[in-house]
């Protein structure tokens, strides 16, 4: 399983909600058997930085791959990429 984990801040503080509610239309997409969009609760002073998180497991690498291969991934992230100043992203093998 590959956990696909992706950490984003917005450029405005006014503009969380709008990042947040973007991202939540991948969630649309099929291939993930978990998928959710959150805002970090911010309880660790280190890491304030990261407003949304996207949290999502994929069975194997071909489900990640057709995930972002998938036309509202694409649409998307051309709404969402404005809005945002960073984007970390990890994709680990679950029990590694």
């Amino acid at each position: 399983m590959i956990r696909h984990i992706v950490f984003f801040s917005a450029r405005r503080k006014e503009d969380v909600e709008a990042v947040r509610a973007g991202l939540l239309a991948l969630g649309n997409i099929p291939h993930s058997g978990l998928f959710e969009v959150t805002l970090n609760t911010k309880v660790d002073p280190l890491s304030d930085e990261i407003d949304v998180v996207v949290y999502a497991e994929f069975a194997d690498d071909a489900a990640l791959a057709a995930y972002k291969a998938h036309p509202l991934y694409a649409h998307t992230t051309s709404k969402v990429r404005p809005l945002r100043e960073l984007r970390y992203s990890a994709d680990v093998v679950a029990g590694s």
